[in-house]
């Protein structure tokens, strides 16, 4: 078996104290014809060591293990007490690696979802059992069509690099404002283990304690490029993404265009990670 050790990305001085992560190619039939093992090594806190399959080809690119699911990561890492007591959606799950890193690292109660395809989900399976990691529920959803689920309780939803193509834009918004706006605080009687404050009202953050994140939509235009604080607390419910790939502004701008539009907030944190919410929530 032959075995090549490959830098996923040119990390930065101040990235490597805190997170390195290689990919080992292995050429070998039982793992298809592609293989992959991540390991993320947080020199500060922990050291995890992922198992993740790979596949050659996918129509939606779920095949592969991109480079910005480990950048999220650690930026995860860095913020991961704004996951605490969080209930999670992962959106683009592709093989399943955040989570399986999350679920391993943090214990948190995450369900996969990616592309209305059974490879996608097996393969998902197949790298929760490689990690020892029980499978996650999984929700098979092509963005825009009827989601599933017709009360959905997750608080929390992530993704990593998912705004690849640009004509699938106004499906994602479609899926994102069903899940934001369709969300209800749980029942009363029912434990909330999630961070709280007295500037909380059910769960949802007043908009004077979930910093900056009631701009006017002509000063967040105006500041895309500028930084907001991230906050102690993220609103509930609420949709965290980053998005490390480049693609022209214009194209970048209409995803963020059409979530106002629909009714949505956004809010740049630095580092590429956006959080998106229902504008309602912090009026």
């Amino acid at each position: 078996m032959l075995f090549y050790l490959v830098c996923l990305s040119n990390w930065r001085t101040e990235m490597r104290e805190h997170l390195e992560v290689f990919k080992l190619i292995s050429e070998s039939e039982q793992w298809t014809q592609l293989s992959s093992q991540l390991v993320i090594c947080s020199l500060v806190t922990r050291i995890q060591t992922l198992k993740i399959r790979e596949f050659s080809f996918h129509q939606v690119n779920a095949n592969l293990l991109w480079p910005g699911t480990c950048i999220f990561a650690e930026w995860l890492i860095k913020h991961s007490t704004l996951l605490s007591g969080r209930r999670i959606l992962e959106l683009g799950s592709g093989t399943g690696a955040l989570t399986i890193f999350l679920r391993k690292t943090y214990d948190l109660d995450i369900t996969t979802s990616d592309y209305d395809d059974e490879d996608i989900e097996r393969n998902i399976h197949c790298n929760h059992r490689a990690n020892d990691v029980s499978v996650s529920p999984h929700i098979r959803h092509t963005w825009g069509d009827k989601f599933p689920i017709e009360c959905p309780d997750w608080d929390l939803i992530i993704a990593s690099d998912i705004l690849l193509y640009v004509k699938q834009y106004a499906n994602l918004v479609k899926t994102l404002v069903f899940l934001l706006q369709t969300w209800k605080p749980k029942a009363v009687g029912v434990e909330d283990l999630s961070p709280d404050s007295s500037g909380t009202t059910d769960g949802v953050p007043h908009a004077r304690h979930h910093l900056d994140l009631n701009l006017g939509e002509e000063m967040l235009n105006d500041r895309r490029n500028n930084v907001t604080n991230v906050p102690l607390f993220l609103p509930k419910p609420c949709f965290l993404m980053s998005w490390r790939r480049r693609i022209p502004k214009d194209d970048e701008d209409q995803f963020f265009h059409g979530c106002r539009a629909a009714g949505l907030c956004v809010a740049d944190y630095g580092a590429r990670v956006y959080c998106i919410y229902p504008r309602h929530e912090v009026e």
